[in-house]
């Protein structure tokens, strides 16, 4: 409906109100009647005077909405008017400045000026057109229908349908997601296989503000637990827990509570061939989603520098497996009766480009009780960096030095190593010795195209395992080094779609063994929601 329209109607209110309120005026009210209906007679009088002000003003509002429309009408009929003349005058001018013999060459005659005119403020309507539709198009997008939930905050849902197409050349530790080469009883030789284990979902909840603090809850999951006991089984990956968090955000500090990312090892080099756990997960990059309580605080320096410091308890664990597939047991780490203790500080410094420069150093200490009066001080000291070079060149990468840090991943996720001995309750044992890390160079060919190489190591220092650790007494072959590296070209033709080629090597140094050998291609294609 129009404006005109509306005012019509509106006015046809006003009408018939006056009417109303003319007929049940007090001056008509017969002498027999009491005092009573009179009084609800001069309110229901006054309800219609107060609505006709609120119409009468609505009406006013909309006159002068009407004519700042028919303001900007004229104002654009002028330009579209001043436009042609131009051209108008253009057209004629140019006979006279054209000499007469010229009528006669190739040149095509002054009357063809003026379609050429029309042309372009037809091209231009026409791109203007088409950059109404694009903006239509994206409002739609945006205007989506929202999840519903039981409670009145507001719920987001988001995730990634991740399909991975890959071949093996080589034995290794998973056959879809590898992580190191061995030649163990269950290593998975070589061969083509498709999976979709490594989808993910994320739900995000938006709570009340609580003491100037913004409050916010998400849990993240994937479908790469455990492979269904059942014919084609290994495609009926069930879902498992990745992280699950509730924060209080102020201005300058956060507090996080829940189980979440190894925030002393914040990055991961750029895969999507390893989402279900990063990349060279047990090559040197340090990761895991432990519960833990952190708090956050963050200073704003001169210019566009920023500091940060974070401090942590976290879940004692030590990458050690249940001993029960039901119940849950204690273990080395919790058994010392304290949690673990991680403390990171980063500088970061904006640059050109909306680039950013960052710097980070970080610390880990676990007290292990292994039982028997064996006790481990497990540490770790980590670095790392994320350094923009040349235009579209970024450096990133971490390094870490420890012992008995497993439970970080660290030394392939060996903790302690056992020493050889009849009794096996009471061998004698030795925090796992170990330093590596990684480096990524990545490459910003487009806005849509990168490539990215890395390179990463973790190395259990022989040294402290030969004439101390068998492999007989520590569960399988001890591995000493691991190496890997990666070049993948990562598309996005759209923000929600992606596509991506990787060629990955592995190779691993068993402490007793020869070294093997374990190449895969990845082809990925994910839908972003």
């Amino acid at each position: 409906m129009g404006n005109s329209a509306r005012q019509a109607w509106k006015a046809t209110r006003i009408v018939a109100l006056l009417w109303m309120a003319c007929s049940a005026s007090p001056g008509q009210t017969s002498p027999g009647q009491t005092s009573a209906p009179a009084t609800a007679e001069q309110n229901d009088i006054a309800g219609q005077v107060r609505e006709l002000r609120t119409m009468v003003e609505e009406l006013r509002e909309e006159g002068r909405a009407s004519r700042t429309e028919i303001q900007q009408l004229r104002q654009e009929l002028q330009s579209t008017r001043t436009m042609l003349e131009h051209f108008a005058a253009g057209n004629q001018a140019q006979p006279a400045t054209v000499a007469a013999p010229a009528q006669t060459s190739a040149t095509p005659p002054s009357g063809n000026v003026q379609p050429a005119a029309a042309e372009a403020l037809a091209a231009r309507v026409e791109r203007l057109e088409d950059s109404t539709a694009l903006l239509a198009a994206k409002v739609d997008e945006q205007h989506q229908t929202k999840i519903e939930a039981a409670g009145k905050y507001r719920v987001r849902l988001s995730g990634i349908v991740l399909m991975n197409a890959f071949h093996n050349h080589g034995t290794a530790d998973n056959f879809d997601i590898p992580s190191f080469a061995a030649a163990i009883p269950w290593a998975s030789p070589s061969g083509f296989g498709a999976t979709l284990r490594q989808s993910e979902v994320a739900l995000e909840v938006f709570g009340p503000n609580i003491a100037g603090a913004k409050t916010s809850a998400d849990v993240h999951l994937d479908f790469a637990g455990n492979l269904t006991w059942a014919p084609n089984g290994v495609s009926f990956g069930s879902a498992r827990l990745k992280t699950a968090s509730l924060r209080l955000d102020w201005e300058h500090t956060s507090v996080i509570a829940g189980q979440d990312q190894l925030f002393i090892s914040p990055l991961s080099p750029t895969s999507f061939a390893s989402l279900a756990t990063p990349a060279f997960a047990y090559a040197g990059n340090l990761w895991g989603w432990i519960p833990q309580i952190r708090v956050e605080h963050r200073f704003d320096l001169t210019g566009a520098q920023k500091v940060s410091v974070q401090a942590a308890i976290m879940d004692n664990l030590v990458w050690e497996k249940p001993t029960d597939p039901y119940l849950r047991t204690p273990g080395p780490g919790e058994q010392s009766g304290q949690p673990s203790y991680a403390v990171r500080t980063a500088w970061s410094h904006a640059v050109r480009d909306d680039r950013e420069i960052g710097l980070g150093v970080s610390g880990y200490y676990s007290r292990q009780d292994w039982s028997f009066d064996r006790y481990v001080d497990g540490w770790a000291g980590m670095a790392d960096w994320h350094i923009p070079l040349i235009s579209r060149w970024t450096l990133s990468g971490e390094f870490y030095r420890g012992r008995g840090a497993g439970g970080l991943g660290a030394a392939m996720g060996r903790t302690v190593l056992y020493g050889p001995t009849p009794e096996y309750g009471a061998a004698p044992i030795r925090g796992a010795d170990s330093a590596g890390g990684w480096s990524q160079l990545k490459w910003q060919i487009t806005p849509k195209l990168e490539l990215n190489g890395a390179f990463a190591e973790d190395d259990l220092f022989s040294t402290d395992v030969r004439g101390f650790a068998a492999d007989a007494d520590n569960n399988g072959p001890i591995l000493g080094r691991n190496r890997g590296a990666l070049g993948n070209l990562v598309l996005r033709p759209r923000s929600d779609l992606v596509l991506s080629a990787e060629y990955r090597r592995l190779r691993s140094f068993p402490v007793y063994e020869p070294g093997l050998v374990t190449n895969q291609i990845n082809l990925a294609m994910g839908i972003l929601f």
